[in-house]
């Protein structure tokens, strides 16, 4: 065992990327209790940073993990004997709870990965269908309230409200850990799908990796997706979605030049795309057509496709874009997907329509904080020649923006307005 400091931390930090979600699945699936869970494991990652400085890292950093969340909850549980009504019944759940951790074998590298049944339990129907995304996030992938509420355009007071709030119906209401039976199924894809891409989503706005707290996410999304792919083999949405998210990790290499700078996806170098991913979403994508049956991410995979022909091609076909974008905006008119039409328009037809469409949705408080619509609104107002309301623009934009890279690009375009 190494005890140095920074192997520790190292270790602790793995272990967390690696195996969160995998152990929360774990513990919750036994008691339907996520908080619990997670506090449990809480305590076993400080309970790791306390003693394996002094003992080293274990062999095998998760099954400790494991074992020191599981005594956590035996403890938690005894604490809460403080009512003579309920004493006799919470020490018998105790001491089955105990009985289970000393007869049952560590878990290792074999440990079930009961993960994708967590995710269907956050999705049921007794959950707030607006919270059950950010749940699956946060007892997944371990993000914080904060994240996700950013990721979500909610406040980060308001987002863990509705997660508490959540974790306490799973628990009172008995919401089974199990993968639904294929005809209730697909009521609960549609809130794993949009996990997955929000996790994906968090991950690609990292694109270097060197954010501890996302922990790649980008991978793990595509994980996730792979896994209700194999799961679903012939459902049409969770095969856009993977489509969708390989499409976009093929543009990685690309959107960072040698010095590090954000290069727009107009500009990319289409030989630097990953062909084997776009191949492979090309194919996936092809698949879920044949289904006949159109959907969200299907939409959003399909101008992504269009993106990507242009290492083909040399041009970028605008005017299939925004007919994409005119579908997926009737069937999810999000404001997100209004900013990307609108974008669409201004190449198509001309940066008056273009910023026509985007001032529209001029009245949506929550484009307030959110950073693509200032600098798309930016971008056009450049175009057409009006400098102040674009440096404006440009001012919120950079504000708002979180990567340094995009920061100094927002910012060059901000200063060309003055040449």
């Amino acid at each position: 065992m190494d005890s140095r400091p920074e192997v520790v931390r190292a270790a602790a930090e793995a272990a967390a990327r690696q195996s969160y979600g995998k152990l929360v699945a774990w513990l919750s699936a036994r008691t339907r209790d996520v908080a619990a869970a997670e506090d449990a494991l809480a305590d076993a990652f400080a309970a790791a940073l306390e003693r394996w400085p002094r003992t080293g890292v274990p062999d095998k950093p998760e099954a400790w993990l494991l074992a020191v969340a599981r005594r956590r909850r035996v403890d938690a549980v005894r604490r809460r004997l403080t009512s003579e009504a309920g004493r006799e019944h919470l020490r018998l759940i105790a001491e089955e709870a105990e009985a289970r951790m000393t007869n049952e074998d560590l878990p290792d590298e074999d440990m079930p990965d009961e993960r994708l049944r967590l995710m269907f339990a956050c999705a049921h129907p007794a959950i707030e269908s607006s919270v059950r995304a950010p749940l699956i996030l946060q007892t997944i992938l371990g993000f914080d309230a904060a994240t996700i509420a950013s990721a979500f355009l909610v406040s980060p007071a308001t987002m863990g409200q509705r997660l508490v709030r959540a974790k306490t119906r799973i628990r009172e209401t008995g919401i089974p850990f199990r993968v639904p039976e294929r005809a209730e199924l697909g009521e609960r894809l549609d809130a794993v799908l949009e996990a997955i891409y929000a996790a994906f989503a968090e991950g690609w706005s990292d694109p270097a990796g060197t954010e501890t707290q996302r922990r790649n996410l980008a991978t793990e999304g595509i994980w996730l997706g792979r896994l209700v792919a194999s799961l679903m083999p012939d459902e049409p949405e969770a095969l856009g979605l993977l489509a969708l998210m390989l499409f976009a990790e093929a543009r990685r290499a690309a959107r960072r030049d040698a010095e590090g700078d954000f290069v727009p996806l107009a500009l990319q170098d289409c030989e630097l795309w990953d062909r084997a991913l776009i191949n492979e979403a090309e194919a996936l994508l092809s698949r879920a057509a044949q289904s006949g049956v159109i959907g969200r991410y299907q939409l959003e995979a399909a101008v992504q496709s269009a993106h990507a022909a242009r290492r083909l091609t040399g041009r970028t076909d605008w005017v299939a874009i925004r007919e994409l974008y005119d579908a997926l905006f009737s069937i999810a008119g999000s404001p997100v997907v209004a900013i990307n039409r609108a974008v669409a328009v201004a190449e198509a037809e001309g940066a008056v329509a273009g910023l026509a469409a985007l001032y529209v949705l001029g009245d949506d408080k929550r484009l307030d904080d959110y950073q693509p619509y200032w600098a798309a609104r930016a971008g056009l107002l450049a175009r057409l020649g009006q400098v102040p309301q674009a440096s404006e623009a440009y001012d919120r934009a950079i504000g708002l923006e979180r990567d340094p890279a995009v920061r100094r690009f927002l910012q060059g375009k901000r200063a060309a307005l003055r040449n």
